[in-house]
């Protein structure tokens, strides 16, 4: 509730929804999503809303002033000398291609250096996970990096540049992968992801038409499909497939290669809890091979 309150004085200070998430790096959506939060665990309404705007009622004067009071408190807890890693839990949220690679033995890692802490892991595709970041519902994701620039109070650590590559049946004929792409019969990366986005960019740019048999998310399906002859598919070459399936035979796009970029987004150091930073550190020394 402490991020609530926060938001709240920010509100409160600034006068509207979308001034108070510029003035700390939130959405205005996020910011509305935080106070519908905050009136639900209290219990009433804060703000009498009218159309687009949104002001406090009395209530919500009174439980301001609670909250600078609350918001006090809580900052002068830093002068307290603790153990930031004891009964302390990360929420942590990643694409199923990291879970399978890097984040178990980071995980495993971790639970020897941090003993006293716990760890949960939510599954999701990039953008939801990038929203639970700004929402601060979770203290990093790791996911594919957004095609767009983050808010001023995120950063972006990077972990992996995958390569694409065409993927086929091993038991099809021919080398040309344009010409493969162009007369076979093509499993889309979904395009609501933003790896799939990558791919409808390039084959828009190469100016291939495909013809679709199925658009899918998972990565692991896709390659499945692959295997059983259902048609071919660009995607990346991830830290699960440094060696493809027998049955799957993978083409280098050349010159044309394009790449995507898997990474952490969390919020500056500062306003992370000392357990998420070690997770963080971990991550990177797994991605680079230094453990």
């Amino acid at each position: 509730m402490i991020r609530e309150l926060k938001t709240l004085i920010a509100v409160a200070r600034e006068g509207t929804f979308a001034a108070a998430g510029n003035r700390i790096g939130l959405t205005q959506a996020a910011v509305s999503a935080q106070m519908q939060r905050l009136e639900a665990e209290l219990g009433f309404a804060l703000f009498d809303r009218e159309g687009r705007t949104a002001r406090l009622n009395a209530r919500g004067q009174q439980i301001l002033v609670q909250a600078q009071e609350v918001i006090r408190l809580y900052g002068n807890l830093s002068t307290v000398t603790v153990d930031p890693a004891v009964a302390v839990r990360v929420n942590i949220g990643a694409i199923a291609s990291v879970q399978r690679a890097l984040l178990p033995d980071a995980l495993a890692a971790f639970r020897k250096q941090c003993p006293g802490a716990s760890t949960r892991v939510i599954p999701g595709v990039s953008m939801e996970l990038l929203n639970l970041v700004d929402a601060g519902e979770i203290e990093l994701a790791a996911l594919i990096r957004p095609p767009f620039a983050l808010q001023s109070d995120m950063r972006w650590t990077p972990l992996a540049q995958e390569p694409y590559r065409l993927i086929v049946p091993r038991r099809m004929k021919g080398t040309d992968w344009m010409e493969l792409i162009a007369t076979q019969p093509y499993i889309r990366y979904d395009r609501a992801s933003f790896g799939g986005r990558q791919v409808d960019r390039f084959l828009r740019r190469m100016q291939l038409r495909v013809q679709d048999a199925c658009e899918l998310d998972e990565l692991e399906a896709i390659v499945k499909l692959v295997e059983n002859g259902v048609g071919v598919a660009l995607v990346p070459q991830t830290a699960t497939y440094r060696r493809w399936p027998v049955k799957v035979r993978a083409l280098d796009l050349g010159h044309h290669t394009f790449h995507r970029d898997v990474g952490i987004v969390h919020r500056d150091a500062s306003q992370m809890s000392e357990a998420a930073r070690v997770l963080l550190d971990l991550l990177e020394s797994e991605a680079k091979g230094e453990r």
